[in-house]
């Protein structure tokens, strides 16, 4: 550990940000995980769901881009997936 002040301060503001980082991804995860398995449900009603669930995803993915937890393509990339997880879900069902 560093005795310099200027180095002990960057270490405790980068801990700080990796923790506020950390929330963002597991936010972005969870929810994903939660779309993902609305999708599994074969039922009508559950797709209303699915959709309301990737509304929310798109909303953690936006935020986590706007603080710079992710890169723009990287969440671009992840809601494309998303997207298409749900075109397919609906072509299969019909």
């Amino acid at each position: 550990m560093s005795k310099n002040l200027s180095a002990i301060k960057k270490n405790n503001i980068a801990l700080r940000n990796r923790l506020r980082n950390k929330i963002y991804k597991s936010s972005v995860k969870t929810w994903t995980k939660k779309y993902l398995l609305s999708l599994d449900i074969k039922e009508d009603n559950d797709i209303k769901d699915a959709s309301k669930y990737l509304s929310i995803v798109y909303q953690k993915i936006d935020k986590a881009v706007k603080r710079g937890v992710l890169h723009k393509n990287n969440g671009a990339r992840k809601k494309s997936a998303l997207a298409k997880a749900m075109n397919t879900k609906l072509l299969l069902n019909t």
